[in-house]
């Protein structure tokens, strides 16, 4: 196995345990906390059975301190739908009831309005957004909808989306060959050979994460780099550790090869048809993807 494979594999063991591992690779999340070290807010005694569930409800703080755990319990509800499109949020009752300063409330709910969840009006108080409003290719909001009520939806819709995507930059890939890349995803999947060889799911997840994520950015057209983000989520939040899928086969392995050997040979063609045959592979995107009409 090459030194960069050993190296993957450790950083991943690494982020399972909850330590920092080397790399790059270290700014990808896979695992939930440990549910003994997960950092719940204070439990509420409200009149109002919704605003009560925040309370009670336990969220991963990824250390993110005060601030990012409000964040994420707020976002949570709002997408989960406990808290409606209309409703209200008064600043002085989140922080009493969070016990968190008026400061921790109020740069919480700039990030929330900053991501289309909330919208702040004088005279009219911070009140939740309709879901038209959102950013939903927003990180946060993709894995909070990925792991709440509309989990299908979501990923479906990021099967669906990244259907629209990779094969395009698969195309674009390929005219853009570089030594250097060539050998990274080659790297990739000699990696995620010997994670199946292992049943190691989680190293599997990360190279492939890598994988899916160099391939957009080489394909030379920014607006794509943009939704690379959104790729690497999808992976996360539909397949690996993080949603227990089931473990990676032998046709995913080759349709990866066949990827990187299309881009070695600059054939563009044949790294689309086989980023779209990998694709169809995945339980998900099986379900989502119509077949070809007859017409």
């Amino acid at each position: 196995m090459s030194t960069l494979a050993h190296t993957m594999m450790t950083a991943a063991r690494s982020a399972d345990s909850g330590l920092a591992g080397p790399g790059g690779l270290d700014r990808y999340p896979y695992a939930e906390a440990p549910a003994a070290d997960r950092v719940g807010a204070p439990v509420w005694e409200s009149a109002d059975p919704e605003l009560g569930r925040m309370g009670r409800r336990a969220t991963g703080s990824r250390g993110r301190g005060l601030h990012g755990q409000l964040v994420q319990q707020l976002g949570q509800m709002i997408v989960s739908g406990d808290l409606g499109a209309d409703r209200p949020l008064v600043p002085e009752e989140i922080g009493q009831r969070f016990e968190v300063s008026r400061t921790v409330v109020r740069e919480s709910l700039r990030v929330l309005e900053a991501k289309g969840l909330v919208s702040a009006r004088p005279n009219v108080g911070t009140r939740v957004r309709p879901v038209s409003d959102w950013n939903l290719l927003d990180p946060d909001i993709i894995e909070w909808r990925a792991f709440g009520p509309q989990r299908d939806d979501q990923r479906r819709e990021l099967s669906e989306l990244r259907w629209t995507i990779e094969p395009l930059a698969a195309r674009l890939a390929a005219g853009h060959g570089r030594a250097d890349v060539q050998q990274r995803l080659s790297d990739m999947v000699e990696i995620m050979a010997h994670a199946v060889g292992q049943g190691d799911v989680l190293t599997y997840s990360r190279a492939d994460t890598e994988f899916h994520s160099l391939l957009i950015q080489v394909a030379s057209n920014r607006m794509l780099e943009h939704l690379s983000g959104i790729v690497s989520s999808a992976l996360q939040v539909s397949g690996g550790p993080v949603a227990g899928c089931e473990r990676p086969n032998d046709a995913s392995l080759s349709h990866h090869g066949r990827i990187v050997d299309a881009l070695a040979a600059g054939d563009g063609a044949a790294a689309e048809a086989a980023m779209r045959q990998l694709l169809t592979v995945h339980p998900e995107v099986e379900r989502v993807v119509p077949a070809p009409r007859e017409h």
